[in-house]
């Protein structure tokens, strides 16, 4: 039976909650659904990856993983304020995407997609923070590794 190593392609099923076992459920993928990655591509957190080492198919997982081996602290800078001229789409602006809480996609200089939640709104500029949504959390997962292909 394959086991979770560097190359291989995983599918887990989970539950995450916030902080530890009794927290906040934030986030559930099914056997139906599982969350599919692979190992060593950066399409999980790495510590995420290091907590299924050596699992195989079938195998119960339970992991905590602190804010700092996360997504780490909530950091002002990463509350940008943005020229309105920013949310101009034909020529015009487009204000239901300046509302606050609205989720914003963008691109960093590099091409990098970016995804950011409008905070605040002012006359000239929009408020917009690009914290991981995650940002600030322990997370605990509780889950099954439902397969392992290559």
């Amino acid at each position: 039976m394959k086991h979770v190593e560097v190359g291989a392609l995983v599918e887990v099923a989970y539950t995450l909650r916030a902080g530890g076992p009794e927290g906040e459920e934030l986030e559930t993928c099914t056997e139906e659904a599982p969350f599919v990655f692979r190992v060593g591509a950066e399409e999980a957190l790495e510590s995420f990856e290091r907590g299924l080492m050596g699992k195989r198919e079938g195998e119960p997982f339970e992991m905590h993983i602190a804010c700092d081996d996360a997504y780490g602290d909530e950091t002002d800078d990463a509350v940008v304020a943005l020229p309105k001229s920013t949310f101009m789409v034909d020529g015009k602006l487009d204000e239901e995407v300046m509302q606050v809480g609205e989720v914003v996609p963008m691109e960093d200089d590099q091409g990098n997609e970016l995804v950011g939640v409008v905070v605040e709104v002012e006359s000239d500029v929009v408020y917009v923070d690009f914290n991981h949504p995650l940002a600030g959390l322990d997370l605990h997962f509780e889950g099954v590794v439902v397969a392992v292909g290559s």
